[in-house]
């Protein structure tokens, strides 16, 4: 453990805690932070994070921008006055904020003795230990008289329900009298209908205690609820008078403003009553109202509501979920990583993935050693994986409840990675920079698909925002759905304006300018700019990086037409024999390398 300012870099579950709240962090960006933090007070140069951290791999320094932007805003730092994270221009980084190691046994919240770790079940939640503790001290709470009000939110799939039905689990074997009752709202329904999910939990309301005779008027008083908001609240209270209520409202950025206006008011009552509310939905659905936000923060700042953010699953947490799958202790190698990566730690996307591999027999039964076990059919490194056809179709769902341009704009952006800065999602549209800039702005305040990750200074003086995708899926779910041609249109408009951007100095993107040209099927494009780009790198003495994109080269050639192909590949060998000497120590003499392919 890693202590600085009211931070703690959690080393064995790769996590950041902040005053006792987790924060996970995606594995290269801990691992960036990590190195930060471990050599804490003195110059960190691009070069010597990139060798440290991407040995085997060419990354281009501008992806240490974007992981310095998401790092600040997690620790919420300024650049132009660092308490964490200083920026030596052109050179590199400093974290400059005082490091001290620190026992593991002083992270976290401390528990409440009142509240057993024996007392939850949770065979089927994992990693959720700490908010079951939360939830039931907030039950606690509530059987004190102190009513309670509790907002959980997370994406879709992250396991919000879980958490609610393994407190469920926990009440029955501890609180067999508290009673829970829910209520959920349904996209396109609730919106539309007073007290929707209300009017389901008091139907369970009426239903428990009309059993015990205690309401002999119960259906005559549910018919006339909906008509008295005020009443609602008085029945509430006068349920949660002698025993804790629990009402549980799902997916509440779906509700009603008058589920919202009466939820707050119950939050704001100040008689005594054994209620705890509990109310879950997705902050970045598209759907999510700012009456809602506005109602929550002026709760939060009142100290009358509290907020359980659920957050990706750690490694080792994953590790766990993944051996109850498939009940087995000791999983495949790298399976473990190879998931981590690929479902960024939400469970459902998690399940989904093993389910899909088991289905294309990736994932198979065999025995070993007298023992029935899961093992890989093939290796990590040589697995290539789609995404699960349950997850896409969810996500073509949400995709298509945007507008058509907005779809281009997001379909555009997948042609380049995860992340995606605004200038190449204008070029593959030829759409002006400032209406997509403002487009990406819009889909990351309404949905759940974008976020920003920061900006980039062009060579040309203006700088461009950049965005990534919440989740890797999404992107190759948007990439697939455009046709080859619109892709491929695609990527040689975003390969010509890298070319305009860097005119003079086409060598520093060459690779990049590469990568939008092979997409688009140009090979012989692709072959000049792996040539421009090996030249480079034997500028600068870069050798075994020269031979790699020469390599690379020969084998782009080989989709070329007869006649083409035979000159050029005589020259890259020549060049790549001239550069191979390089690295051997002898100096040829007077070799002219890519001269016929110098303009591409």
């Amino acid at each position: 453990m890693m202590q600085f300012e009211s931070f703690t870099l959690d080393i064995s579950n790769e996590c950041l805690w902040h005053s006792g709240v987790q924060i996970s962090l995606a594995s290269k960006l801990f691992s960036v932070l990590r190195y930060l933090v471990e050599n804490p007070g003195r110059l960190i140069t691009h070069d010597e994070i990139l060798d440290a951290l991407w040995p085997t791999t060419y990354v281009q320094p501008q992806v240490l921008r974007t992981y310095m932007l998401e790092l600040r805003k997690i620790l919420g730092d300024d650049a132009k006055q660092p308490k964490f994270i200083k920026t030596i221009p052109t050179r590199g980084y400093s974290f400059v904020a005082p490091v001290k190691d620190v026992a593991s046994s002083t992270v976290g919240v401390a528990s409440d003795p009142k509240v057993s770790r024996q007392d939850v079940t949770t065979t089927e939640l994992i990693g959720r230990d700490r908010e079951i503790v939360c939830l039931q001290q907030l039950v606690q709470l509530a059987a004190s008289g102190h009513r309670q009000l509790v907002f959980i939110t997370g994406e879709a799939g992250i396991g919000k329900t879980s958490l609610i039905n393994a407190l469920r689990g926990a009440l029955d074997a501890t609180s067999p009298t508290a009673c829970m009752v829910r209520g959920h709202c349904v996209e396109g329904v609730s919106e539309k209908e007073d007290y929707y999910p209300l009017l389901e939990a008091f139907g369970q309301c009426f239903e428990l205690t009309d059993q015990k005779g205690e309401l002999a008027a119960g259906s005559t008083r549910r018919r006339n609820l909906q008509d008295r908001p005020g009443e609602l609240c008085e029945t509430l209270e006068e349920l949660a008078r002698e025993k804790v209520l629990i009402l549980v409202v799902e997916d509440i950025q779906w509700a009603h403003e008058s589920t919202i206006e009466l939820i707050s008011a119950l939050a704001r009552r100040g008689t005594p009553a054994k209620l705890l509310m509990i109310a879950t939905y997705r902050p970045h659905d598209r759907s999510t109202k700012i009456h809602l936000k506005s109602m929550k923060q002026d709760l939060l700042v009142r100290h009358l509501c509290t907020e359980i953010v659920i957050e990706p699953l750690s490694k080792p947490s994953l590790k766990q979920l993944l051996s109850q799958r498939l009940e087995q202790k000791e999983l495949p190698t790298g399976l473990d990583g190879f998931i981590y990566e690929r479902s960024a730690g939400n469970p459902l996307f998690v399940l989904a993935l093993v389910e899909h591999m088991i289905a294309e027999r990736l994932l198979v039964r065999k025995n070993v050693k007298n023992e029935d076990r899961w093992e890989l059919h093939t290796s990590i490194s040589e697995m290539e994986i789609s995404v699960p056809s349950e997850l896409a179709k969810l996500i073509e769902l949400e995709i298509d409840r945007l507008s058509p341009l907005e779809q281009r704009v997001l379909e555009a952006g997948s042609l380049m990675n995860i992340a995606f800065p605004v200038w190449a999602v204008s070029a593959a549209l030829d759409e002006d920079s400032e209406h997509v800039e403002e487009l990406c702005d819009g889909l990351e305040r309404r949905t759940g698909l974008v976020r920003r990750a920061g900006h980039d200074d062009l060579p040309n003086g203006t700088r461009s925002d950049f965005y990534s995708f919440a989740h890797q899926f999404y992107r190759e779910v948007l990439y697939q759905r455009q046709t080859t041609g619109r892709r491929a249109k695609g990527h040689i408009r975003i390969a010509e304006r890298l070319r305009a951007l860097f005119v003079g100095r086409e060598g520093d993107v060459s690779r990049e300018i590469a990568i939008h040209y092979e997409a688009a099927g140009n090979w012989q494009r692709t072959v000049c700019a792996l040539r421009a780009g090996a030249r480079h790198s034997h500028e600068r003495h870069a050798y075994h990086e020269s031979t790699q994109l020469l390599e690379h080269a020969l084998r782009i050639a080989e989709n070329m037409g007869d006649a083409e192909r035979t000159g050029l590949i005589k020259e890259i060998y020549v060049e790549l024999e001239t550069v191979r000497k390089m690295i051997a120590g002898t100096r040829p003499q007077q070799q002219e390398v890519g001269r016929r392919f110098d303009v591409f």
